[in-house]
Formats: structure tokens, sequence, C-alpha cells
């Protein structure tokens, strides 16, 4: 249980300097991951900026994700769970462009005009406040690893062990703090878990500047 993102960026950032990466730059997945990526990318000197990335939902169902997409447009498809429900090419290929749109969109609006940083060669470091499915977070170490990056490492203080192992298929390195098996929301594990509004969560990159 983690008081709140200050506690658990604190115990993050403990555990990913432990592992002596040497880090060019941290990318937190925003709302709620910049708290946290903040405080990482102190630790490890480094520059904080935003990887995005917004998961596609099913037809009627918006909040089930069958996929992911990235500002870039890296896309994840569930294909189990396309196939499961049916779900036709078009819907998917439609929704992929939409969301990349979003998610292109909100990019801009965390970075208010600052050039999104190369990541061509370096070793990054993708936080996020946790992670339950996997979805978004999957989408958003394509992206990193489609632009370029040398070496990326996923820092979570939080998620089931089963989302933790898939995820090692999609980075060089995984650091999650605590691994619970009774897994059934990240904010569960958190005494304080609010909604991270975009004005505060875009003072955490403002603070590097």
């Amino acid at each position: 249980m983690f008081d709140d993102r200050t506690d658990a960026g604190e115990q993050l950032a403990t555990a990913v300097a432990k592992q002596d990466v040497d880090a060019d730059v941290v990318l937190a997945i925003p709302r709620g991951g910049l708290p946290l990526g903040r405080i990482v990318a102190d630790e490890l000197g480094v520059p904080l900026d935003v990887v995005v990335a917004k998961k596609i939902g099913a037809p009627g169902n918006p909040e089930l994700a069958i996929g992911a997409v990235s500002s870039d447009g890296s896309v994840w498809r569930n294909e189990v769970m396309i196939d499961h429900l049916s779900v036709n090419d078009e819907y998917v290929e439609t929704q992929q462009e939409d969301v990349a749109t979003a998610a292109q969109e909100k990019a801009e609006q965390y970075r208010a005009g600052r050039d999104e940083i190369d990541l061509e060669g370096k070793r990054v470091v993708v936080v996020d406040d946790g992670v339950a499915t996997g979805a978004t977070t999957r989408a958003c170490l394509r992206r990193v690893t489609n632009a370029g990056a040398a070496y990326v490492m996923l820092a979570v203080p939080v998620g089931p062990p089963e989302a933790i192992e898939s995820l090692r298929d999609e980075a060089d390195a995984v650091v999650c703090v605590e691994t619970p098996s009774w897994f059934s929301a990240v904010g569960q594990f958190y005494r304080t878990f609010g909604q991270v509004p975009d004005s505060e969560a875009m003072q955490y990159l403002d603070e590097g500047s």
C-alpha cells in the first residue's frame, strides 16, 4: 500500500536507481504517471517528457480495451478479445485513426509548444502510477521502441503478476515495486488516489524546464 503518488514515486525511484541504469530520459504516461515520473527523473538527473497512448474501446463498451494506440500511431491489438467479440476490421481501423489523433493532441497539449525529445539511440525509462491490463502501457512501449530508443525500461509501483510478466516482451527491463496476486484496480493500492488534473500534471513537466 502506498500513501499517495509521491510515496509511490519515491519508492519507485529508489528501485530504479538500484538498477544502475545510465538513463537519458524519463517518459511519464499522463496523467497519473507524471507525479511519479518527476520524482524518478529528478533521482536520475535526466529530463522528463511524456509518452501518450489511448485505448481502443469495444463497440458499445468503450471502457473495455480491445487495443491501444500511441501518439505516433503505434498500435497494440488484443486479437483474442477482438475475435471473441467478433469486432470487424473496419471498426478497429477507424478507431485506430481517431485514437491516434486524440493521443497526438494530448501529447502536444502537455508539451505546450516544447519540442518532443528525440529518442533515437537513447536509454529511456517509461513511468506510470501502475498497470492494470497493460493495454495503453504496451502501446507506449512500442512508441518508444519505434522511435529508435537503444534501451527501454518500464518502471511502475504496482501491477498484477501476469500483466507485468507479459510486458517484459515489450521492454528491455521491467521494474515493479509490488506485484500482488489479489489485484482488481491500481487505486486499491493507494491510500490517496485522486484524479490528476491536466493543469497539475503539466506542472510536473514545467518543473524541469
